[in-house]
């Protein structure tokens, strides 16, 4: 059974900068997609970012882009998630994520993914 485990969370002030960490476990193939999504209390779980298994695409969403990078390396099964000029907005429950059926993609779906980490905690502080 893949185990995917975050890391990294906690607080931190408005503008300041954190970065996350997903290592994966039990995990024998290379070829995944990782994403990063997150959810804020009473509200629903959002993509924010994406990698395919070779790194060679990412996407963002709007809220994040330009703030948020994604990137994995694929030997160690680890995957992280630097974040900068964070704001109160982005305080929430941050998951990592693998889509193994269409590695090539950096997926936003929700949906289309297979494996969750349990979570991490990110309190920005205004």
């Amino acid at each position: 059974q893949v185990q995917l485990t975050e890391s990294g969370g906690g607080l931190v002030q408005a503008g300041g900068s954190m970065r996350l960490t997903c290592t994966a476990s039990l995990l024998t193939r290379r070829t995944y997609t990782t994403g990063w999504f997150r959810q804020a209390t009473g509200k629903e779980r959002e993509f924010a970012a994406a990698i395919n298994w070779n790194g060679g695409s990412t996407v963002y969403s709007d809220s994040v882009k330009d703030r948020y990078i994604i990137s994995r390396e694929i030997a160690q099964n680890t995957m992280y998630l630097q974040m900068k000029n964070l704001k109160s907005e982005d305080t929430a429950v941050y998951y990592c994520a693998f889509d193994i059926h269409q590695p090539w993609m950096a997926d936003v779906d929700v949906e289309n993914y297979d494996y969750w980490g349990q979570g991490t905690q990110v309190t920005v502080s205004s």
